[in-house]
């Protein structure tokens, strides 16, 4: 009889001690703002090789779970311990362990938009993932530059220049520098639609000579109503194997631009010089947007062969040099002379 009373006395304190245990456990990974008002959000940082043990400690100090030993016991339970991804995640104390490891698990880190301008080249695109702390700047510029990397992403080019479509992304801090580059490239492949291809087929050109133009026709102009017709302009020079004329190969070419192009720099020998070289230069010169891509193609039917600026953000076109010299004289020479004569009297006065 009083052996049967232990035993229940053991048997009902082991329930009791598992009831207890459970509950505990229960309440351990319980929201720890629970029963309260949603409250605020916070980032929260869990480094590239941090271990279980310390993700846990991360989450403790910064008040989103109740108990380090309760997180970690459930992380071994579910076989996640070793599977927590780094980056940035938004939580809040309103989450349970369990839905907090799960958002550890899948890697939902917080993304940050990153816009990439039309007519940006490859170092000013590297500036721009530097400054958000998109990526590491050096590994970036050294990939896109990598002939075996590029390789793999199907291209067949000395860099990816002209290659990395701009627009806006959204990535993760810190992300590795050839996931950044692919979506971009990838960002590419999603404009280069069936119908470009098709016309460039038709035109017999490749897309490393789409590229090359559309770069071009980006950078001569911000007018999107006057892609085609600068299009229309290049068309016309390299079907008449008249040299492009364009300064922004020029520029591109340079060692050092200070911001205004002179005449010594239109002698400088360089394949980016289409002053001096026939044709297109030998890969674009920054990465043209959609609508300069389609310019490309589909340039205006006109005859011009000349433009020059209005100094407003707009050009005037011409068909003959004789109307060329005139439009120089309007919107170039006689402004210059009257500001020449400004100076003048400002100084002697």
């Amino acid at each position: 009889m009083q052996k049967r009373l232990i035993a229940g006395l053991v048997l009902a304190a082991m329930i009791l001690l598992t009831i207890s245990g459970f509950l505990t456990l229960r309440w351990a990974q319980s929201p720890v703002a629970s029963g309260l008002p949603k409250p605020p959000s916070k980032i929260v940082v869990i480094p590239d090789g941090s271990t279980f043990q310390q993700v846990a400690a991360i989450l403790k100090s910064e008040q989103l779970i109740r108990s380090r030993w309760a997180f970690l016991l459930l992380g071994k339970s579910r076989d996640v311990d070793r599977k927590i991804r780094p980056g940035e995640y938004e939580l809040d104390g309103s989450m349970a362990s369990q839905a907090i490891l799960e958002k550890l698990r899948a890697g939902r880190v917080v993304l940050h938009p990153v816009t990439i301008p039309e007519g940006y080249n490859l170092v000013q695109i590297a500036e721009v993932l530097a400054g958000q702390q998109v990526t590491d700047a050096k590994e970036f510029s050294k990939l896109v530059r990598d002939r075996t990397f590029i390789t793999t992403l199907g291209i067949e080019a000395d860099s990816l220049e002209g290659y990395l479509f701009p627009e806006t992304y959204s990535f993760p801090r810190q992300a590795k520098a050839r996931d950044v580059i692919k979506a971009m490239v990838d960002g590419l492949h999603r404009v280069w639609s069936a119908d470009l291809q098709e016309q460039a087929a038709r035109m017999k050109l490749s897309l490393h000579q789409v590229l090359t133009l559309a770069s071009v026709i980006e950078k001569e102009t911000g007018s999107k109503d006057e892609r085609e017709l600068i299009a229309a302009v290049f068309h016309n020079r390299l079907r008449k194997k008249i040299p492009l004329q364009s300064d922004p190969t020029v520029i591109y070419g340079l060692q050092a631009f200070d911001g205004n192009i002179h005449k010594r720099d239109l002698s400088v020998m360089s394949p980016y010089n289409t002053y001096r070289v026939q044709g297109l230069p030998p890969g674009p010169i920054a990465s043209p947007g959609a609508h300069s891509l389609r310019a490309a193609l589909f340039p205006a039917q006109a005859s011009y062969l000349y433009f020059v600026s209005r100094n407003d953000g707009t050009h005037q076109f011409s068909s003959t040099l004789a109307e060329h010299n005139q439009a120089v004289e309007k919107y170039q020479k006689q402004p210059f002379r009257k500001r020449a004569r400004g100076s003048l009297v400002t100084h002697g006065a």
